[in-house]
């Protein structure tokens, strides 16, 4: 049997084994055919030569990813483990950098590898896609990256809108006023910002008309400049609706559109605006797209595993 040593010189071996060595209990997970063994600062494998091979390639690539961001964890491991090179998992530092100082000194920055390449991304190009299942941070990304530019006075304004779909002619029987019936399509985004401006400068940022959040049929006719602009849950806009929010584009403005095709709650037959927006400006200059996975789900840890359980059914039927 061959066996493999590697020593941990520069690192805390705790640290870079978690809690309770839980990240080489993963490690096990992907290589099952393989002796595993951590002890002090070194890790010893035994098995077969071209598997060990594949063992310590992978392991210097986590070792590498530890020194430069000095933590591991299941998410990282992960993309570590399946990619096919750093290209895929790491990013700049600058994009690894604070995005906002948040609510009691909360600090807001990009978490997974692909949300920090939509980071990037942001910094290249006006218009933005950032596609992917729900608790992968694409909305809360978004939103902080809209605070950020506002703060640094590049924008004016940040408007935050998504189609309401499900209130369709719903609305009329909804208690309240105009906006007490749409603030609860709106909910995910105030809840986003309240984590990033405290409550008071929050209100007075809506009352002023700083921040804006509204159902997209609002968009309608107006030209959004100065703005850092946020379309959220895209996938049920129609190709009018997102015909109409694309071409709001005004001067000095970042639009970004955010939406998970697996969750599309429009009538069937109808052909989602998103779906269609992609396949049309894939190769269109200063067009971002990011494709966010379950790789990059940042809410409880069985959310990555549910969204595993449906995927498995939709592929089959």
């Amino acid at each position: 049997m061959n066996e493999l040593t590697i020593e941990l010189s520069e690192i805390t071996p705790r640290d870079f084994f978690g809690q309770q060595n839980a990240n080489i209990k993963l490690l096990k997970q992907y290589f099952p055919k393989l002796k595993i063994v951590a002890r002090g600062n070194k890790i010893k494998a035994y098995g077969d030569e071209e598997m060990l091979e594949e063992f310590d390639k992978r392991l210097e690539m986590l070792i590498a990813h530890f020194g430069k961001y000095n933590k591991l964890d299941e998410n990282v491991i992960e993309r570590v483990l399946t990619s096919n090179s750093s290209a895929d998992y790491q990013t700049s530092k600058e994009s690894d950098a604070v995005l906002v100082h948040g609510v009691s000194g909360r600090l807001i920055k990009a978490q997974t590898a692909n949300q920090r390449k939509l980071v990037e991304l942001s910094k290249k190009n006006d218009l933005i896609f950032a596609i992917g299942p729900a608790g992968t941070g694409k909305t809360y990304t978004g939103v902080a990256l809209a605070v950020q530019a506002l703060k640094a006075k590049e924008v004016k304004r940040i408007i935050l809108t998504r189609p309401a779909v499900e209130a369709g002619e719903n609305l009329g029987f909804l208690p309240g006023d105009l906006k007490e019936k749409l603030d609860p399509y709106m909910q995910p985004l105030y809840d986003a910002l309240r984590d990033m401006i405290p409550a008071e400068k929050l209100e007075a940022h809506i009352e002023k008309g700083i921040i804006q959040i509204a159902p997209l049929a609002f968009m309608r006719g107006r030209t959004l400049d100065n703005a850092y602009v946020i379309l959220d849950e895209a996938q049920n806009t129609t190709h009018a609706q997102m015909k109409m929010f694309l071409t709001r584009m005004g001067k000095n403005a970042k639009f970004m559109i955010t939406g998970d095709p697996g969750q599309i709650d429009l009538p069937r037959r109808v052909i989602s605006g998103l779906k269609e927006a992609l396949l049309v400006l894939k190769n269109t200059q200063g067009v971002g797209m990011i494709f966010l996975d379950d790789k990059d789900v940042i809410r409880h840890k069985l959310v990555k595993k549910i969204i595993a359980a449906y995927k498995a059914i939709e592929n089959r039927d």
